[in-house]
């Protein structure tokens, strides 16, 4: 009797350097849609930016119509931020004829549940704290939302002093979150009950902002003064 042995044919492979090149070409072309979105939605990012910081810094500083933005220089003093500048950025806030207001100045404090980022209007007139709005918080609900809108807590925000001292280049006097009813000076913080961490994360903010951007306001207050460059 005779046996019959079939063969099956080899299924047919794909060889290695095929599915390579073609998971390449799946990875380069995903990596330039992944660019192209971001090149476009880039300026749209920055315009929200923009927008968003302008109504910050309009609402510390009432009736300001006019922003200019500047930088702190490496050598302590301030500059017009412009294309390709770098360094911490503090606002100048203009009424209608030009006049300046005030500037908003930025700070954070570890707070409970993160860091807290703070715009501070600052009165050069007064060498003080006019002002305050919560930019960036993960604060517990109910307790963090104090930070914006607890009235006794803002009263500390009406003119906290940021003075400095004799040599321009440091406050005075470090501002500081002090026990609830216990505020004494005026460069205390008097902090909200229940939410102490929060309210002293306030005044790392308020102290670390006007440690950084005070000394170069007042060293350039011209520049702040002058009308911008054509």
């Amino acid at each position: 009797m005779t046996t019959e042995v079939q063969i099956q044919p080899r299924a047919a492979t794909t060889p290695a350097w095929a599915m390579l090149r073609t998971l390449g070409g799946i990875a380069l072309i995903s990596g330039l849609l992944v660019a192209l979105v971001y090149q476009f939605t880039l300026p749209i990012i920055a315009e929200n930016q923009r927008v968003l910081t302008e109504k910050a810094v309009f609402r510390v500083l009432p009736g300001a119509v006019g922003k200019r933005d500047f930088v702190i220089t490496p050598e302590g003093g301030l500059a017009p931020a412009e294309a390709g500048a770098s360094g911490d950025l503090i606002y100048g806030a203009y009424d209608a004829e030009g006049r300046l207001l005030g500037l908003a100045i930025t700070g954070s404090g570890p707070g409970y549940a993160g860091p807290v980022k703070v715009m501070f209007a600052y009165d050069p007139s007064c060498d003080c704290i006019t002002g305050s709005k919560v930019l960036q918080s993960n604060e517990t609900p109910g307790f963090g939302d104090k930070l914006d809108f607890d009235p006794d807590f803002l009263k500390n925000f009406e003119a906290l002093d940021a003075r400095l001292d004799a040599a321009g280049t440091a406050l005075a006097n470090a501002i500081v979150t002090v026990k609830h009813g216990t505020k004494s000076e005026p460069w205390q913080i008097d902090a909200i009950t229940g939410a102490t961490i929060s309210s002293k994360a306030m005044g790392r903010a308020a102290n670390s902002a006007a440690q950084r951007a005070v000394p170069a306001i007042e060293r350039d207050l011209a520049v702040l003064t002058s009308p911008p460059s054509p």
